[in-house]
């Protein structure tokens, strides 16, 4: 199997799996940012979230939430809280779509983001940005 999460998805890859649902598995990450990493994907094979039939939106993100309260829990992980993210083909390791849900803590290291951060040169650039979004949402 080419894809290494389909082959965790079909259980024939080597994976510590913490829940499966009809449509969604979730397993900790081999190279996870803090211990409790957890890799929530669709069983179906798609590289990026825009190309995730809707209809499964809801069914990936109510794991997502799952796993976030599963690692804050008193008889889970006992984390402060939870990083969730996707990346979507820039800084994706594996072309298939999962989400991460990082356990953090109180002083754990991390700060704010992987990236650095930008400001807009003014109003105006904030302005254009925004009504680009609003062009691109109304064509998709």
């Amino acid at each position: 199997m080419s894809c290494v999460f389909c082959a965790v998805v079909a259980g024939e890859g080597d994976a510590h799996v913490v829940l499966e649902e009809e449509a969604v598995v979730a397993f900790l990450d081999r190279a996870p940012v803090f211990h409790g990493h957890v890799l929530v994907v669709p069983r179906l094979h798609v590289e990026t979230l825009p190309d995730l039939p809707v209809e499964q939106i809801p069914e990936l993100f109510e794991v997502v939430q799952r796993v976030a309260r599963a690692v804050e829990a008193p008889d889970g992980l006992q984390a402060h809280g939870s990083f969730v993210a996707v990346n979507n083909r820039v800084s994706q390791s594996v072309p298939h779509l999962h989400v991460h849900v990082v356990p953090r803590h109180r002083k754990d290291g991390l700060r704010g983001f992987f990236w650095p951060r930008v400001r807009y040169e003014d109003e105006a650039s904030m302005q254009e940005a925004a009504a680009r979004l609003r062009r691109g949402l109304a064509v998709g």
